[in-house]
C-alpha cells in the first residue's frame, strides 16, 4: 500500500473522541486533511462505514469524499513529521496526563 499527498494540508490535528481512541488503540489520533485532488494511492485496501484500513494488517489509513481526504499521519513515511496540530477536538476527553498543544485551538468537542 502506498499513499501520497502534495502541497500542504488544509487542517492538521489531533481527536481524542471515543471513536479515535478505539480505531487507533491509543489515547487520540493524529491526522491531516488535504483536498481530495492532492491525494493518492495504490495497492488494496478494504473499507468499513468510510474508512479505509489496510486489509492484511487491519491498520486504519484514510477516509476521503468528493472534496477531502483525511490521512492518518502515522502511515507516512516521514517521521517523524513536520505537522504540528493546529486544533484538537474532543479535548473534554483529552486524558488528564496530556497536556493541550501551545497555541492549537481546543475544542470541546467537535468543531460545528
Amino acid at each position: 500500500m502506498r499513499v501520497s499527498v502534495r502541497g500542504e494540508p488544509l487542517r492538521t490535528g489531533l481527536c481524542h473522541c471515543t471513536d479515535c481512541r478505539k480505531e487507533s488503540g491509543s489515547a487520540f489520533t493524529f491526522y491531516a486533511v488535504w483536498p481530495a485532488h492532492q491525494f493518492e494511492h495504490t495497492g488494496d485496501t478494504s473499507e468499513f462505514q468510510g474508512r479505509s484500513f489496510c486489509p492484511r494488517c487491519g491498520s486504519r489509513l484514510f477516509s476521503i469524499d468528493d472534496q477531502e481526504a483525511e490521512i492518518k499521519l502515522g502511515i507516512l513515511s516521514q517521521a517523524p513529521t513536520p505537522l504540528v496540530p493546529s486544533y484538537e477536538l474532543w479535548a473534554k476527553r483529552r486524558e488528564p496526563w496530556l497536556r493541550p498543544v501551545e497555541g492549537a485551538e481546543q475544542y470541546e468537542e467537535d468543531r460545528n
